[in-house]
């Protein structure tokens, strides 16, 4: 015990002893050090930006998929995605094209535990006396499609079934057509006109920002059974689905059940392939996760390689300061100094060195970080891992970096080295 506690006070004494030496060589050179630092600083703020901008895309997407398809959502379509030609055409041959008839088959078999609103899109200029916006999203859905994505209202309220029953020209929309057509009053009860119909304003709907880089706040929500009248059927829609809240069902169970009764209608045989798409929004956020890891896998490694650089800096810095502080060994090895001692102490100062360009580098990635998100009204996220992995990287480069020079200052030869003055 006695030996074990007398080991300990030696190496806690040659820390010290090896840290304040290697303190005072940096700030003898701070310029030299400064230089050295650099690499490091923006190796470890790029790393540090380039994780922030991941994971800050990673939740853009994530808030965007909800926006879209609502947390408890699913869609049903002929195609609801495809990576590349190949499969698209694929899935174009192989799949049925989903009409209005197949939505009123799904509520007469399910419609009991699982609400469906048949939803199309289109585009056109609407009208409000003599005010105008451009390109609006006229969206053709059910009346249960608050219900569905969270629709909420700040004025008025959404249609009714029966009015898209009975074809009623009422419209719901956002607030990018109140700020370029009622500026000055409310829109509730008042006219806008499109593809030369008029069509009442009942209501409101919250403001919600965009969705991968499309705003959500230029839609026009009308009856789904006014939306074909003005458009015709087309060839085919989309569905949403979503369990009715007191099924007590998941969205994959409600998904089944939608699968189940389409395959039934479709005539699909068992271990044949589905002849419809369908998308989750668990599925759409590991789609997007499988891509964000790939973006990760090619520009962080790429990242890293500043830090190398970083490490080359700090290797020819430490073998420069060997050549300088020669004479200085062989005083101390013919003291008593050991090569071990010679050996730390070199280690030490590529360490510190590399950490405290780390420590810097963190500061400076996390301050650029904050400040671009400011600037651009971006979102940001810096996340403990890329800040762990780019220190974690910082300091093995200090390590490396300081190895070959620290064994090369140990190997000097005392006497050769206090001739070298």
């Amino acid at each position: 015990m006695a030996r074990l506690t007398s080991v300990l006070i030696r190496y806690h004494y040659l820390l010290k002893t090896a840290s304040g030496l290697a303190l005072d060589s940096i700030r003898a050179h701070k310029m030299r050090s400064f230089l050295t630092l650099l690499g490091v600083i923006i190796g470890v703020a790029s790393v540090v930006m380039v994780g922030a901008a991941i994971s800050g895309l990673g939740a853009y997407a994530e808030d965007s998929t909800a926006k879209v398809f609502g947390s408890k959502t699913y869609l049903i379509a002929q195609i609801a995605g495809a990576v590349g030609r190949k499969l698209y055409f694929e899935k174009l041959k192989r799949n049925k094209p989903v009409r209005l008839e197949d939505v009123q088959y799904l509520r007469a078999v399910t419609g009991d535990q699982v609400l469906y609103s048949p939803y199309n899109r289109r585009s056109e200029d609407v009208w409000h006396e003599n005010l105008r916006i451009e390109d609006a999203s006229i969206l053709g859905v059910s009346s249960v499609m608050p219900e569905m994505r969270d629709i909420n209202l700040v004025d008025g309220r959404f249609f009714t079934d029966q009015e898209e029953r009975t074809k009623q020209f009422v419209a719901v929309i956002g607030q990018d057509l109140v700020a370029a057509l009622f500026p000055t009053a409310s829109p509730v009860g008042q006219t806008i006109k499109f593809r030369g119909n008029d069509f009442r304003v009942v209501g409101v709907q919250e403001k919600v920002g965009s969705a991968f880089g499309q705003s959500q706040d230029n839609g026009v929500y009308i009856p789904y059974t006014v939306f074909t009248r003005l458009y015709g059927p087309g060839n085919s829609i989309v569905v949403f689905g979503r369990a009715r809240d007191e099924s007590g069902l998941s969205v994959n169970e409600a998904l089944d059940l939608s699968r189940v009764a389409l395959r039934t209608r479709f005539h699909v045989r068992p271990g044949q392939p589905d002849r419809f798409d369908t998308l989750t929004p668990d599925a759409m956020q590991t789609f997007i996760e499988q891509i964000l890891a790939m973006i990760a896998a090619v520009v962080v490694p790429v990242t890293l390689i500043s830090l190398v650089v970083g490490g080359i800096v700090i290797m020819n810095i430490m073998l420069v300061s060997v050549t300088e502080r020669t004479h200085e060994i062989g005083i101390r090895k013919s003291l008593g100094a050991r090569q071990s001692d010679i050996r730390l102490q070199f280690l030490i100062e590529a360490v510190l060195l590399a950490a405290l360009g780390g420590a810097i580098g963190v500061l400076t990635g996390a301050a650029l970080t904050e400040l671009l998100a400011q600037i651009f009204q971006i979102s940001l996220r810096i996340t403990a891992s890329y800040v762990a992995l780019a220190l974690i990287v910082s300091s093995t480069v200090g390590i490396v970096s300081g190895a070959y020079p620290a064994v090369r200052a140990a190997r000097l030869d005392p006497i050769t080295a206090l001739r070298s003055e």
